[in-house]
């Protein structure tokens, strides 16, 4: 246990050190908010879908059959309940209080902004935002939950697709050249919460050439020899103690 606070003695140096951090987090930010990583496959995924959720999630899939990839994004990817846990809070207050620069975050459920966060990169897009494809009218994430199969605009009729990137579509050019600039100017990178498997989010982090890179995540990661410190539990955990 002597790593462990020591480790998270060290993070609390770093951040009073620095004020030019910058975060990039993944899926595990926000399932100690109660809102599972779908990679981790449970059971009832076989009992409910005939196919795999990266499948489901795919632009191909969503074409082919929207009536289904509604109704799994409407039972596995919507979780309206859900509220900010300690690492979002905590990051929310960094850069209140002008340590940190950035939240880059690979999660679309929009709660680093319900926890206060004001500069955050959305790489996958928010659940939270849903537009017409015909006329591109904004729908909330509230009409999604009330409407049955294809949700239709309520201007146009036209059909409305939630503002998430899906496999095999490309990420916002704009969202992805604010990353790059942040990291690259970052002194201190915090990677959380992500397994570093999902690409092209994790080749972001090839840009950082500042002073320390921090790796908080329970399962072991890619960058976890090049890291500076490197702290093997839960997100939530380690940034209420800080």
């Amino acid at each position: 246990m002597g790593n462990y606070s020591e480790a998270i003695n060290t993070l609390r140096e770093i951040v009073q050190r620095y004020d030019n951090i910058v975060f990039f987090g993944g899926a595990g930010v926000s399932t100690e908010s109660g809102i599972p990583d779908f990679r981790s496959v449970d059971g009832l995924y076989h009992q409910q879908y005939d196919y795999p959720p990266e499948t489901i999630l795919s632009h191909t899939f969503y074409r082919r059959n929207t009536g289904e990839f509604y109704r799994f994004y409407r039972n596995k990817m919507l979780f309206t309940d859900a509220k900010p846990n300690a690492a979002h809070k905590k990051l929310a207050e960094l850069e209140q209080a002008g340590k940190l620069r950035a939240v880059i975050t690979q999660n679309i459920d929009g709660l680093h902004q319900a926890a206060g966060s004001k500069t955050v990169l959305e790489l996958h897009g928010s659940v939270l935002r849903n537009y017409c494809e015909s006329c591109g009218q904004f729908h909330d994430v509230s009409y999604i939950l009330e409407t049955e199969g294809v949700p239709k605009c309520q201007k146009c009729g036209g059909p409305v697709k939630p503002d998430v990137v899906l496999y095999e579509e490309g990420l916002d050019q704009k969202t992805i050249n604010a990353a790059v600039r942040y990291i690259h100017e970052a002194d201190v990178l915090i990677i959380g919460g992500t397994s570093l498997a999902v690409y092209p989010a994790a080749g972001l982090i090839d840009y950082f050439k500042g002073d320390q890179l921090v790796v908080i995540n329970k399962a072991p990661t890619p960058r976890d020899a090049h890291a500076d410190l490197l702290i093997q539990a839960p997100i939530g955990e380690v940034f209420s103690q800080l």
